[in-house]
């Protein structure tokens, strides 16, 4: 198969219309072709394609910035000689100086097909400058290696924010090219938007299950290394919001949790006890991990590993945000007084909790807290958000 900017780099005809046109690039680390040469570099070469200027998402166009809320400059790209403006930096929105150097962005940005990946933020504010400024937009497509499935509560009104794009379950089951197309529809954006499709892909087929197995996975972001953590992301970024480690300091980040003061052995039999059908589809691992940096930097930490893999992943049972939900009402029901939920700004959003910003409001955490609740409590109201959603994104699908 063939991902958006293979077809570009290899289909003259579809970069035909860029001659003539100041083009720029957004794009990240995991922006590589086929033979892992990075997307501003094989564009640079062509002599049919003027690059003017190009982007940096969060974490920044080389990947530099390791955590959270770590801001990156803007520069001038010492090979192509060209100005690398920063959308987490100054600013988040493109500016109108930014804006102004170039007639056509082209986005080629691997995203994990969950709400909170900022790059989905980054592309809507790009799709809402583009309408603003006259520019035109191409989504060069990647597969979403979360696949198909969809899953988690609906953004709720006045919950927007960086991380929280729109009204769309946490795990959204679009590619990004398919993405733009529902913001443009869902906010009435006025823009001139192509996507570049793939070729061949097969977004239900084992085994990667919207990640072609042929093909080599490059970090998107820092703490995303691999497809295990992608298929698991939806879940474990919930930990973001919460006191228990990530993984973030370890090889493994954002595919397990844990924390000095709990028993994960005992952790591990409640999730069982309270909601075994939330667990089919994955293994949990009983683990131990001391992080080097972030929470519990220095602390041996009893811990979880989620295995979304091997011979026991099953890509259509899997739920990795009920998994990560099951975890947080199991710590709760074994230690009522845990200090479960981190206080802090979370993406420049004050004044909410953290763990409610990353939900789209305060549905999750009120679950886990609640004495009684049921599991049958949360698919309840979490189900027919999922079911209007499959519904509502069938026009978008374009494999």
């Amino acid at each position: 198969m063939k991902f958006g900017i293979d077809r570009l780099l290899t289909e003259p005809s579809l970069r035909a219309p860029l001659k003539g046109k100041r083009v720029a690039l957004l794009a990240h680390p995991a922006s590589v072709t086929s033979d892992l040469t990075h997307s501003f570099d094989a564009l640079a070469a062509l002599d049919d394609i003027n690059i003017t200027a190009a982007f940096g998402p969060q974490h920044g166009l080389r990947g530099d910035k390791q955590d959270n809320m770590m801001e990156s400059p803007d520069f001038t790209d010492p090979v192509h000689g060209v100005p690398v403006f920063s959308l987490y930096g100054e600013v988040r929105r493109p500016t109108g100086q930014s804006m102004g150097t170039f007639d056509v962005i082209l986005i080629d940005m691997q995203d994990l097909g969950c709400r909170i990946y900022t790059f989905i933020t980054t592309l809507l504010y790009m799709l809402e400058a583009a309408a603003e400024h006259g520019k035109s937009v191409w989504v060069l497509d990647r597969p979403n290696p979360a696949g198909r499935p969809v899953e988690g509560l609906t953004l709720l009104p006045g919950w927007e924010s960086f991380v929280g794009a729109g009204p769309i379950p946490m795990r959204h089951g679009l590619t990004l090219g398919e993405l733009g197309q529902w913001f443009i529809d869902h906010y009435k954006i006025d823009v001139d938007y192509h996507v570049v499709a793939m070729e061949g892909y097969q977004p239900d087929a084992a085994p990667g299950y919207g990640w072609p197995a042929d093909r080599l996975w490059i970090n998107p972001s820092p703490n995303a290394p691999n497809i295990n953590m992608a298929r698991a992301y939806a879940g474990t970024v919930m930990l973001e919001g919460t006191t228990l480690s990530e993984g973030r300091g370890t090889t493994r980040p954002l595919e397990i949790f844990g924390a000095p003061d709990i028993d994960a052995r005992a952790v591990i039999a409640e999730m069982r006890r309270f909601a075994p059908q939330w667990l089919t589809g994955c293994t949990l691992r009983e683990i131990w991990f001391e992080p080097t940096f972030h929470k519990h930097v220095h602390s041996l930490c009893h811990g979880v590993h989620i295995h979304a893999e091997g011979a026991a992943y099953d890509h259509q049972a899997f739920r990795p945000w009920r998994v990560q939900a099951l975890a947080f009402k199991a710590i709760r029901s074994l230690y009522p007084d845990y200090d479960l939920w981190r206080d802090f700004p979370y993406e420049y959003e004050f004044g909410k909790l953290a763990i409610d910003v990353i939900n789209g409001g305060p549905g999750l955490r009120e679950w886990v807290d609640r004495d009684g609740s049921t599991a049958d409590e949360l698919d309840a109201v979490t189900g027919p958000d999922e079911e209007a959603w499959v519904t509502d994104r069938r026009p978008y699908l374009l494999y």
